[in-house]
């Protein structure tokens, strides 16, 4: 049974490119509740945000099905038939699949995560105008920082304590790593901004370092003056409420930096130059600086 007004969105992306999401996700919630199907982690960060109604595992859909010839399971396409739209951001390249799918569901969507190479549009944009033939309304998308739910603020209170800290400090945070080297602020320029910004204001300095941060953390300390505190993988929850309570947030193009911004830090971002316009964030409280022209 078709439930009215439901929303299946498929996108299996990793942190920043599920978050570029958000407008659009906003967007379709004024329609309808939405599941959400990617990777496990992040449809629980959604759905805790408050962004869709529930989280499917992207690998239990089954949706490798279509893309062969075969008869389709019985189950998968009840699955999709429940859902009165369906939005996939994933699959846009094979025939096979967007013909299989696009007879699945009342309203279907089928479109690449990102734009072509050749759009100016930014990807957060490019996925809101994806849903123009779903939407009822043509107003302009919401773009306002996601509030963080109270039990999350206090596991940050009690993570923040054992690091000797406050939730209610003014707190600089800092995330020197990026899923590819070349992505990265270069080590000596982001701790000479630390400085000055330290220099500027009283703030209590934090590193973030995630799983693959571990030789872009060094580096960074070793071009410190000073010690800082670090915040080596904690939960997406507790990072997500740290975030939301930084006095100033810096980092490279990463998952982390568009938390940040998604959760309304004060945050600078650093992008190379010929991709900052292409992967801006879409909160007003990020400020995307492009670093130089010679980088990939």
């Amino acid at each position: 049974m078709t439930e009215r007004g439901a929303t299946l969105v498929i996108h299996p992306g990793a942190l920043g490119d599920v978050l570029q999401t958000v407008p659009a996700l906003r967007a379709l919630r004024v329609v309808g509740s939405i599941t959400f199907a990617g990777q496990p982690r992040l449809g629980a960060l959604l759905h805790g945000l408050g962004l869709v109604d529930a989280a499917v595992p992207f690998d239990g859909l089954g949706l490798s099905a279509l893309f062969t010839s075969e008869s389709l399971p019985v189950g998968l396409m009840e699955r999709l038939a429940s859902f009165e739209r369906v939005v996939s951001w994933f699959g846009g390249r094979d025939a096979t699949y967007r013909k299989r799918l696009g007879r699945a569901a009342r309203h279907v969507v089928i479109a690449a995560p990102v734009p072509s190479e050749t759009s100016p549009v930014p990807v957060w944009r490019h996925l809101v105008d994806t849903l123009v033939d779903m939407l009822e309304a043509t107003s302009a998308p919401a773009t306002a920082p996601v509030p963080v739910p109270a039990p999350w603020r206090l596991e940050a209170i009690r993570a923040l304590d054992r690091l000797g800290l406050r939730l209610e400090e003014r707190l600089l945070v800092v995330h020197p790593g990026a899923g590819a080297a070349w992505k990265c602020w270069p080590v000596d320029d982001l701790a000479d901004t630390i400085a000055r910004v330290r220099r500027e204001e009283s703030v209590r300095l934090v590193i973030h370092q995630g799983p693959a941060d571990g030789d872009a953390v060094a580096r960074l300390l070793r071009e410190l003056a000073e010690p800082a505190v670090l915040l080596i993988e904690p939960e997406l929850t507790v990072l997500s409420a740290i975030l939301s309570g930084a006095a100033a947030y810096l980092g490279s193009d990463s998952g982390v930096s568009h938390l940040a911004a998604a959760v309304g830090a004060p945050a600078i971002i650093r992008f190379p130059a010929a991709t900052r316009d292409r992967w801006m964030p879409w909160s007003s409280t990020a400020s995307p600086l492009a670093g130089s022209a010679a980088e990939r």
